[in-house]
């Protein structure tokens, strides 16, 4: 730890959102059936610092589901948050959306303002975060038009209702393709790991790793043809998958349930999983 932050810290914290919050490939090495996620990465180090401040640990819900659009999310799981009376709630999506070819940003915006207003009006701060730069990223370098402009948007939603925002877009250590898992689409772990450190900075408190923005270093290089194979693998193990389930309209999330969706105690960590408790 930094030590103990200035700014009041949350007690209650209750994530929504897609694949993105509920962590998906950020699995433990001990367990792979165990995800934790930006968000739960989050929440462990926030409840750190109320353990160095000599408050009790922080309560949290994770409520976010793979494949969830965002007017799903906003009204199957914001009102579930609410109902938790957390002090901080951070919503995360719109990036299944934009997937869609008929997906107009501006709508998103408009779905996103009224949420973050009704959020707000209770005294609830609001935790944002804004889509990804996808260029030079394949497939998903085509709709870098339309995150920007949905980015654009809820910067101005954000300085409406004074809601907090992980620049996403801005993160130069995501252009590294080590902080990306092997689909090429979800985060890896030490990507959730950097995201984490974001969330701290976008709510005013300290980060963990005073480095979190900086590139690992130089990776490996790798061979054109032994691109192009790791390339048609790609192809068949997960964009095939992927392209199949959107035609059918279905989701990998479509049977899931919240991992935690009621509040549950979380034991003080250093920017690391820990473990959470009722």
């Amino acid at each position: 730890m930094t030590g103990t932050p200035a700014l009041p810290l949350p007690r209650r914290y209750v994530a929504i959102g897609d694949s993105f919050t509920e962590g998906l490939w950020d699995t433990a090495p001990e367990d792979p059936e165990v995800q934790y996620g930006w968000a739960d990465r989050l929440a462990f180090t926030l409840s750190g610092y109320r353990h160095e401040a000599g408050q009790e640990p922080l309560e949290y819900a994770n409520l976010a589901i793979r494949g969830r659009l965002l007017e799903s999310i906003l009204t199957d799981q914001l009102p579930r948050a609410l109902e938790q009376r957390p002090d901080l709630i951070s919503i995360a999506g719109g990036g299944n959306d934009v997937l869609h070819l008929g997906c107009s940003p501006d709508r998103l915006a408009a779905l996103l303002d009224g949420a973050v207003a009704r959020v707000r009006a209770t005294g609830t701060r609001v935790l944002l975060a804004t889509g990804m730069d996808t260029r030079g990223l394949a497939l998903l370098g085509a709709l870098r038009h339309k995150i920007a402009i949905y980015n654009a948007d809820l910067w101005s939603i954000a300085h409406r209702h004074g809601a907090a925002v992980i620049d996403l877009w801005g993160m130069r250590s995501l252009r590294d393709r080590r902080m990306w898992a092997e689909d090429r689409i979800h985060l890896s772990p030490e990507g959730h790991r950097r995201v984490a450190q974001a969330g701290l900075v976008a709510l005013g408190l300290p980060p963990g790793d005073p480095g979190w923005e900086l590139p690992r270093g130089p990776g490996e290089t790798v061979a054109s043809l032994a691109q192009l194979r790791d390339d048609a693998a790609w192809l068949r193990r997960d964009v095939y998958p992927w392209a199949t389930r959107r035609l059918r309209r279905a989701s990998t999330g479509d049977a899931r349930r919240a991992k935690y969706p009621d509040l549950r105690l979380v034991e003080a960590a250093v920017d690391a999983p820990g473990r959470a408790g009722r």
